[in-house]
């Protein structure tokens, strides 16, 4: 049998620095350029708060462009949970204000310095690094702080490649060795990464448990993941009843699973684990403590922990996220792996789009088109 890891690299192409270091790099690259007479609009914030409030559209001068520099045009960028904990001052790294917001996206170069090497006018490009400012029109930054990725993916893919997709792939790859016919589980299932996790797990032939909130458009939501590849769809309330126990008679009980929520939900989640499964916690949606009985850890040996897509940047450097865009980039050729459910919303409509992600039960990732 194939491990996960061996078919991994069957679909690969052929072919530590500290959190005050993060911090600097952060501020560094997304820090508005003094001045501002003519020219390039960029959503800014020069205090922390609701982004609905703090949140301005400016009009910023462009840096010159240097010889190691490269100016790009940003066509698309997203909006995604770590963008909203930058501007409420919540999330773990924090560019030195005032700032522009968004750590995800696409560009297209438009001019090169005379010492840039590896990137070309016309290239597509995202960011290697956490607080990039992709919420602008233009941009002019250090050609190491950039990444060439192929320009015959659709655009959406592109803008969202940087964070979810690179997400759902390393923990999927990196806490158990799952093989075809394993199965998963996770609650947060429609977010971001819930649709990137669908969509690999299901190209590797692994089965997927996908717990949502109970909603108005439950039928519509549960139709559309698992259209995506979703085996298994429950809301939450419906994973705490009796009748799960007869499911998992002729279910394989997940080795893995992936913790988006907390509280009650990652309590359920741990639940139903296998023996020496693992719960892997990458984000808070309930602001509510990860709590694991005792019986847990002594019966099944469950192991808990933790994943932060910028640290294991920080971990592998830019070779190994190279290869890792490249992989997913396959993945979106050959039709395995598409964007998350969108909405494009142009740049001026800023405010619609912030408004969309402070709501409750909405799967649509909104995004800026410049």
């Amino acid at each position: 049998m194939w491990t996960l890891r061996a078919v991994l690299a069957q679909l690969r192409p052929r072919l530590g620095r500290q959190r005050d270091e993060a911090r600097r790099e952060a501020s560094s690259s997304s820090r508005p350029a003094a001045g501002g007479a003519a020219g390039v609009r960029a959503l800014v914030y020069a205090e922390h708060g609701e982004p609905v409030k703090v949140v301005e559209l400016k009009k910023l001068e462009l840096s010159p462009l240097g010889k190691s520099d490269v100016r790009i045009k940003i066509l698309a960028a997203p909006v995604n949970p770590a963008d909203i904990n930058m501007i409420q001052g919540k999330y773990s790294i924090l560019p030195e204000l005032p700032a522009i917001g968004g750590n995800d996206g696409v560009g297209q170069v438009v001019e090169v310095g005379s010492a840039v090497m590896g990137v070309k006018p016309g290239d597509w490009v995202i960011p290697t690094n956490i607080g990039f400012g992709t919420w602008r029109a233009e941009a002019v930054v250090s050609e190491e702080s950039l990444i060439v990725i192929p320009n015959d993916i659709p655009l959406l893919c592109a803008a969202t490649l940087r964070v979810n997709p690179c997400t759902a792939y390393r923990m999927l790859s990196d806490f158990e060795q799952l093989r075809p016919g394993d199965s998963i589980i996770q609650n947060a299932a429609n977010s971001g990464v819930g649709q990137a996790v669908i969509q690999i797990a299901a190209a590797l032939g692994l089965r997927t448990i996908n717990v949502v909130r109970d909603r108005p458009d439950l039928q519509k939501l549960t139709d559309r993941l698992k259209d995506l590849g979703a085996e298994h769809v429950f809301t939450e309330e419906a994973m705490r009843r009796p009748e799960m126990k007869d499911f998992f008679k002729n279910f394989p009980r997940p080795q893995l699973a992936l913790n988006c929520v907390g509280g009650k939900s990652s309590t359920e989640l741990m639940r139903h684990l296998g023996n020496g499964g693992t719960m892997v916690t990458y984000g808070g949606m309930a602001k509510q403590p990860v709590t694991a009985s005792t019986s847990s850890f002594i019966f099944k040996d469950i192991k808990l922990r933790g994943f932060w897509m910028s640290q294991w940047n920080k971990d592998h450097g830019t070779d190994q996220f190279k290869e890792m865009i490249l992989t997913l980039c396959d993945f979106i050729r050959r039709g395995q792996l598409t964007a998350p459910f969108c909405s494009e919303v142009p740049l001026q409509d800023y405010q619609v789009a912030l408004e969309a992600c402070m709501k409750p039960f909405i799967s649509s990732k909104q995004i800026l088109i410049m």
